[in-house]
């Protein structure tokens, strides 16, 4: 009886290792970088969508880290091309095909220039298409403007 046990014991421990090694590589290979969609708009500045703004997102020079945290810069114009100062400015993302946001919280830590915001605390964990939030409000105005991003593979991985 006590190996019959043992049997049923070993047979239970492959099943649930397989179960689970089928769910890591099912895991897996639903966080791989999948490509875009078609005729994506990687634009960096856009017109907010309900033209109150026009912003510009600037990525850090170089290539975009991935599971590092860095800084990226917003300049935010009003419709005419003044610099919008003083204005509220929060930013954001997420990847849109995989349905997980950043694994940190962005913000604006200072306006180092009219209308230029630096945005620090931001990180990437994965390459491929995120979408970026950056949310304005300037008195009475304010806007929600979504970019796409892709975030590329580092050098050593490709």
């Amino acid at each position: 009886m006590l190996a019959s046990m043992k049997l049923v014991m070993a047979i239970c421990r492959r099943v649930l290792l397989s179960i689970g090694g089928l769910a890591c590589l099912l895991t897996l290979a639903a966080c791989t970088s999948t490509p875009p969609p078609p005729a994506l708009d990687l634009s960096l500045t856009r017109a907010s969508p309900n033209n109150h703004f026009r912003i510009t997102l600037i990525p850090p020079q170089g290539t975009t880290p991935i599971q590092q945290i860095h800084s990226w810069t917003v300049k935010v114009a009003t419709p005419t091309g003044e610099p919008a100062t003083k204005a509220l400015v929060y930013m954001n993302g997420g990847m849109p095909e995989h349905g997980h946001g950043m694994p940190t919280r962005p913000a604006v830590t200072r306006e180092i220039a009219p209308g230029t915001y630096l945005v620090e605390g931001v990180k990437f964990n994965m390459s491929g298409w995120w979408e970026l939030l950056v949310a304005v409000q300037l008195g009475p105005a304010s806007d929600v403007t979504t970019f796409n991003y892709i975030v590329p593979l580092p050098a050593h991985a490709k």
